[in-house]
């Protein structure tokens, strides 16, 4: 059994940056070992999804020891997402065949991470104007949950997850700003990080099953995502993470896109339309706060 020195280190930064920002290790690690170290798409994800479920309930237990598990929502979603999840690797892996498995992970994981930028930039916006996921008086205070729609939510986001790995994290937690607006960000977090324990189970069984689970690959990952995820807390308690969700998000746009299958030209033409786009928003924003300053002076 070896470890592979350059994907622990790849799960070091990943580690980071899900310390940093909260993002879901899936939608950065699985895209990292298919376009960076040539690892095939079904592999990678059944790796993924067997490290995460060795790193998920750390982070639950700090959740449910500060109380902002909402154990209502947890049963709701787990209901859901946990059969999803399995049935999403059992129709993978019978519905198609040889390559064509790799080909339709491939493509999914591609679709799921552009739809993941998309669900970062839906949160930054609803934070920022409705001011969702704020500090509620009473975090103990009886929550009105929604059966049916968070399973419906639990059920899509576990499918999901069962074909790529990605989803637990930055989907269900768009999701449920929407649904929950009340809700703190950390109850969000921490809800999402224990619901995640069984559905993150269940897809990982299901690919040991049927999948392409790799011992030194999953090994590699944790060894580094580990001192990552607590290096990337300890940072994130200390300043704001605006720029590198951005980054990250960058990152993502980009790799969504190759694994779709754009040329790499158009990515890059693509991805300089959109830096363009944030430099013009940014300096747009600046003078925009800097005006009053000097009106005021």
């Amino acid at each position: 059994m070896h470890i592979d020195g350059l994907v622990a280190l790849a799960g070091l930064v990943v580690g980071v940056a899900v310390g940093l920002t909260g993002m879901g290790g899936g939608s950065l690690m699985t895209p990292i070992l298919v376009l960076l170290f040539g690892v095939q798409p079904l592999a990678a994800v059944s790796s993924d999804l067997v490290a995460s479920l060795i790193m998920k309930p750390a982070g639950a237990l700090v959740h449910a020891g500060h109380r902002t598990v909402r154990w209502g929502l947890v049963a709701w979603l787990a209901l859901g997402s946990t059969p999803a999840a399995f049935l999403g690797v059992v129709v993978l892996t019978h519905v198609a065949h040889g390559k064509a498995v790799q080909n339709v992970v491939q493509l999914a994981l591609g679709s799921v991470l552009l739809l993941c930028v998309l669900a970062v930039i839906v949160r930054s916006l609803i934070d920022r104007r409705a001011g969702i996921g704020a500090s509620r008086p009473d975090d103990a205070a009886p929550l009105r949950v929604r059966p049916l729609r968070t399973l419906a939510i639990g059920a899509g986001v576990g499918f999901v997850l069962g074909i790529t790995s990605t989803g637990s994290g930055t989907l269900i937690i768009v999701m449920l700003l929407l649904l929950y607006p009340r809700l703190r960000g950390s109850q969000m977090v921490g809800t999402d990080l224990t619901q995640a324990i069984p559905m993150v189970g269940s897809a990982a069984l299901a690919h040991l099953f049927f999948g392409d689970f790799r011992l030194g690959l999953t090994l590699s990952i944790v060894v580094g995502s580990i001192p990552g995820v607590l290096i990337g807390s300890l940072l994130s308690s200390r300043g704001g993470t605006r720029f590198i969700r951005v980054a990250l998000c960058v990152v993502l746009l980009a790799s969504g896109l190759r694994l779709v299958g754009l040329p790499t030209l158009e990515t890059g033409i693509v991805l300089l339309a959109v830096l363009a786009g944030i430099a013009l928003w940014a300096l747009a924003r600046n003078s925009r706060l800097a005006r009053p300053v000097a009106e005021a002076a």
